[in-house]
């Protein structure tokens, strides 16, 4: 069978498990809940095995920021499942008296959820948890690009799921044209803002509702009334984590001149204090996906002055923790998201100067201000538009499952994580329940003489 001929086939079972209503209990759903958490516990070691062969990621960033978040989503999901799923009562009004009314949520039915490399682990499980929850069947796509980790999340799903319920698929950029092909009742991406143009576009052709956690340059003002030690310390975490290869990384850096100096300094001091004095031999730090990366980001780097770092080692897929001092915005390094371990710095001397910048850019996916001012704060919150924003912070409002995680403009459309998971992935009907003991006459023609009663009805 061609690829096309084996993706149709399993997209029609898929279609026909979720028909028989299987997935649709509370009981059902947990314990697949249950039994995802206990594979993904037997093969935690294996899984931090192929995260340090993919990526080096050391066992701590893996389990903190793939497996641990993941375990702690299916955790909130089992605990919370059957309020989501219980009718949300809400009061009638005086036009539809006497009635019940609730909003019932309803899976959508077959799901596509389609995952980079970078998070290779997180990024597909925690939205197939609230595909689950939410009573779908789901088609999993992972990336090429970390194929050991792949391979371990297959024997997650093959051990642990009837293949009519979830399906993996593995695969090039063909696996990925030939599931968009087929006609899903959501499609939930995660990637590069041009993929996810391609993928609205195959969705388009059957009206299919897409949630798209795509990228972009997420700013970090750091301004001169902030705690600039702990700004660079928190900084310099976020930039290097996972090599910089993180949607939610801070892209470039825009900081007031009169505290730039000093920045930098304790930025520097806090790089060799995770990393020491070579991040080559560290550990803990991460290598970049694959070589090809490698060299587009050492171009990024040229014509730049480099304040630290900017060394490589193409074979070993390594780059050196790196700060680019820029005089403007000009230089290439600004055009593109730059997924690694590249920080641009860029001055400002007044406030509005840094808003008018992040303003005249795409939308990105996390803002990141530090500041002391409550004043700046708000300027920042009310002036400018983000899928996030973190206050002397970065990254970490991913860690909490009650904030909705999610872009905006073409950083991304629609959110998830906790209770935003399982609405992300249900419809959410209304469902009225209308008495037949009173039927109100004025609805119904003629109309003469009704006007009145109307508008005193719909004021």
């Amino acid at each position: 069978m061609t690829t096309a001929e084996i993706v149709s086939q399993k997209h029609e079972n898929l279609g026909l498990f979720f028909e028989g209503h299987t997935t649709l209990p509370y009981s059902f759903r947990v314990q697949q809940l249950k039994l995802l958490r206990a594979a993904i516990k037997k093969h935690e070691a294996a899984l931090l095995d192929a995260f340090y062969t993919d990526l080096h990621k050391s066992k701590f960033e893996a389990y903190g920021t793939e497996i641990g978040i993941v375990l702690e989503e299916i955790s909130d999901h089992l605990k919370e499942l059957k309020k989501w799923m219980s009718p949300q009562k809400v009061s009638d009004n005086l036009l539809n008296f006497k009635s019940s009314n609730a909003i019932i949520a309803e899976p959508y039915g077959r799901i596509l959820i389609i995952t980079p490399w970078n998070y290779p682990f997180q990024l597909l499980f925690a939205p197939l948890i609230g595909a689950i929850s939410a009573g779908n069947t789901v088609a999993l796509k992972s990336s090429p690009y970390t194929p050991h980790v792949s391979e371990v999340m297959r024997q997650i799903i093959s051990e642990t799921f009837a293949e009519d319920y979830i399906a993996y698929f593995e695969g090039n950029r063909d696996m990925n044209e030939a599931l968009l092909q087929q006609k899903w009742d959501l499609i939930f991406f995660t990637g590069s803002p041009e993929l996810g143009k391609v993928v609205m576009q195959h969705a388009a052709v059957h009206l299919t509702p897409v949630i798209l956690e795509l990228g972009g340059k997420s700013p970090t003002i750091v301004c001169k009334d902030a705690d600039i030690r702990l700004a660079a310390r928190r900084i310099a975490w976020g930039k290097f984590l996972n090599a910089g290869q993180t949607c939610l990384a801070p892209d470039y850096l825009l900081i007031h001149k009169s505290v730039k100096a000093a920045f930098l300094q304790y930025f520097t001091e806090a790089v060799k204090k995770f990393y020491g004095n070579d991040a080559q031999l560290s550990p803990d730090y991460g290598r970049i996906v694959n070589t090809q990366t490698v060299d587009k980001l050492v171009a990024l780097m040229e014509n730049a002055e480099v304040y630290c770092g900017g060394k490589s080692d193409r074979e070993d897929r390594y780059i050196e923790p790196t700060v680019l001092l820029l005089p403007n915005a000009d230089h290439a390094v600004m055009s593109v998201e730059i997924f690694g371990p590249i920080l641009p710095v860029l001055e400002f001397d007044a406030l509005e100067e840094a808003i008018r910048f992040v303003r005249a850019r795409p939308k990105p996916l996390a803002l990141y201000l530090f500041s002391s001012n409550s004043e700046t704060c708000e300027r920042f919150m009310s002036h400018t538009s983000s899928g996030a924003m973190c206050i002397n912070e970065v990254i970490m409002h991913i860690s909490n499952s009650k904030l909705p995680f999610g872009g905006v403009g073409e950083s991304g459309m629609g959110s998830y994580h906790g209770k935003f998971s399982f609405e992300a992935f249900s419809h959410l009907k209304p469902v009225l329940d209308k008495s037949t003991l009173l039927d109100v006459p004025v609805r119904y023609p003629p109309y003469e003489g009704k006007m009145l009663i109307a508008k005193g009805l719909l004021h």
